[in-house]
C-alpha cells in the first residue's frame, strides 16, 4: 500500500540555523555560548538541532535545556557537551541525578543551597561539579536577593572543585527604543554588576558571569559578558517588540506547510466558517487548506492573517478568512486564478515571517514553533 499524500508538513532547514548561531557569534566574539535547546529545541527536534549546532563551524560551550528529564535525555546522546539544566533540580534525588551525569544545574533558591552543600559535604563524588548561581535582578521569576545571593555563592565556592558561574536573566530587554525598557534594563545590569564586584571582592578571584539570551545579545553589548544563552533567534525568529527576525538578518528555521483540498465559488454576503466570523463583501474563491488547530496553527489567527499560495506560476500571498477549526482553515484565492486542488500553502516560514503570522494570532513565534502537534510530519534538509 501506497503513503497517504502529506497533507501538512514541517521543513526544518537545518542549515538555516548554524547560520543564526553564525550570528550569534558575529555579535558575541568574546562570549561562549550555550545555545538554547529546550522545549524539543523550540518544536524544532532537539536531537537533530544539537547534531546541527555541533556541525557548524562555531563552537560552542554546551547546551542549555529547562527540565531535569531533557537534561537526561540530551546527555544519553552522548554529544560531548555540558548540560545546562536553567530550571535546577527541586530535591536531593534530582540534584544527585545532575552529578552523576556532570550536569550543571542552576541554583536559584536557598533550599538548593542546603542540598548542595549537604551532598557535596558527603563526598560522594569526586573531580569538579559545576553550579550557575542565579541572581534575581528584577524579573521576580526564579533567582535569589543580593544578601542571598553572595552568601549562596561564596558557601558554594568554599568547596575547592567546584566551579561558579554568577547568572540573571534580562525581564524587559524587548523594546530599548522605550524609555521604561531601558531604565529598567539598566537597573537589572546595575544589580548584576554590584553583585558580581562584590563577591570578586570577596573571594579576589574572578567571577565568571551569564546575562544575556537572544534580547540581550541583539541589543546589548554590556551584558554578554563571559556566557551568551541565544534561544529563539537560533530558530530564525525575534525576541524584539519592534523588529522581526527577517528584519535582524535571522533566517527561519522552521516553515510550516499544507495543501489545498477544495476551491469553492462563495456569493456575496454569505459568511465563512463556524460562528460565521467572515462575511463575503464580494463573490469570493474560497480555499480550503488542510491544517488546523489539531496540527498547532493557532485557532486565535484572525482574519487577515497572512498565508502563502505556491502556484506553477508564482507564489501569491493572501489571507486567511473564517475561524480556525481542528483540521481546516479557509483562505481567500480572489485573484490567484491558477490556484489548484494540492498547491502548497505556506503557514510560516521561508517567505513569511513567523513573527508577522503570531502578531496576527496576538502570540509570539516561540509559541506557534511549540505548538505544532505530532501529527504534523517533519522534514530536516
Amino acid at each position: 500500500m501506497s503513503e497517504p499524500t502529506k497533507r501538512t508538513w514541517a521543513t526544518i532547514d537545518l542549515d538555516a540555523l548554524r547560520k543564526n548561531l553564525a550570528l550569534v557569534r558575529a555579535r558575541c566574539p568574546e562570549s561562549k555560548i550555550f545555545p538554547v535547546i529546550k522545549s524539543n529545541a523550540y518544536g524544532h527536534g532537539m536531537e537533530r538541532a544539537a547534531r546541527a549546532i555541533l556541525e557548524s563551524h562555531t563552537k560552542i560551550a554546551g547546551f542549555a535545556v529547562a527540565t531535569v528529564r531533557e537534561a537526561i535525555e540530551l546527555h544519553a546522546l552522548e554529544l560531548g557537551q555540558p548540560v545546562l539544566l536553567l530550571n535546577g533540580f527541586v530535591n536531593e534525588d534530582e540534584l544527585m541525578l545532575c552529578l552523576e551525569k556532570d550536569i550543571e544545574p542552576v541554583i536559584h533558591s536557598t533550599y538548593q543551597v542546603e542540598l548542595a552543600i549537604k551532598v557535596l559535604a558527603g563526598d560522594f563524588f569526586s573531580g569538579k561539579r559545576k553550579f550557575w548561581i542565579k541572581m534575581n535582578t528584577g524579573m521576580n521569576r526564579l533567582g535569589m536577593d543580593t544578601l542571598d545571593t553572595c552568601d549562596s555563592y561564596l558557601r558554594l565556592h568554599a568547596f575547592p572543585d567546584v566551579e561558579l558561574v554568577l547568572m540573571s536573566h534580562l525581564a524587559y530587554a524587548d523594546d530599548m527604543d522605550n524609555p521604561d525598557s531601558k531604565a529598567f534594563t539598566k537597573k537589572q545590569m546595575e544589580k548584576f554588576s554590584a553583585v558580581r564586584n562584590q563577591i570578586q571582592a570577596s573571594c579576589e578571584a574572578e567571577v565568571e558571569c551569564s546575562m544575556a539570551a537572544s534580547a540581550g545579545i541583539l541589543t546589548l553589548p554590556d551584558t554578554h559578558l563571559n556566557y551568551v544563552r541565544p534561544g529563539v533567534m537560533l530558530y530564525g525568529s525575534s525576541p524584539l517588540a519592534q523588529q522581526t527576525g527577517e528584519e535582524l538578518g535571522l533566517h527561519p528555521v522552521m516553515t510550516l506547510s499544507s495543501r489545498l483540498i477544495a476551491i469553492n465559488e462563495v456569493s456575496a454576503g454569505e459568511t465563512i466558517g463556524y460562528n460565521a466570523t467572515y462575511t463575503c463583501a464580494k463573490d469570493t474563491r474560497v480555499g480550503v487548506v488542510s491544517i488546523g488547530y489539531g496540527d498547532g496553527y493557532p485557532r486565535s489567527a484572525v482574519n487577515g492573517t497572512p498565508v502563502l499560495v505556491k502556484t506553477e506560476s508564482q507564489v501569491m500571498r493572501t489571507q486567511l478568512i473564517g475561524r480556525v477549526s481542528m483540521d481546516m482553515i479557509t483562505i481567500d484565492l480572489t485573484g490567484i486564478d491558477d490556484a489548484q486542488i494540492n498547491d502548497e500553502i505556506i503557514l510560516w516560514g521561508c517567505g513569511l515571517c513567523p513573527d508577522e503570522v503570531a502578531s496576527h494570532a496576538g502570540t509570539i513565534s516561540y509559541e506557534l514553533f511549540c505548538k505544532v502537534t505530532g501529527r504534523v510530519p517533519f522534514i530536516y534538509q
